[in-house]
């Protein structure tokens, strides 16, 4: 298991949603392809809706940017 995948499971573990946040996003940023990453984005753009999180619009935008979440 890398390291990311270890810091998700301890993210989970401990419902660290701001972490949540962060690793999905590092994830989505690290994805090799625009389907997995924003398969990682819509991760980090639930758990940031649920805490307010300052990256909300910008992870929306992104997921605008591909199809994934209607825009406004």
């Amino acid at each position: 298991m890398n390291t990311l995948d270890a810091q998700l499971l301890a993210a989970h573990a401990t419902n660290d949603a701001a972490q949540l946040v962060n690793l999905y996003t590092l994830a989505a940023d690290g994805a090799g392809d625009v389907d997995t990453a924003c398969f990682y984005l819509t991760h980090a753009y639930v758990f940031a809706l649920e805490i307010g999180h300052s990256n909300t619009e910008t992870l929306r935008a992104h997921l605008v940017k591909h199809g994934r979440e209607p825009a406004a």
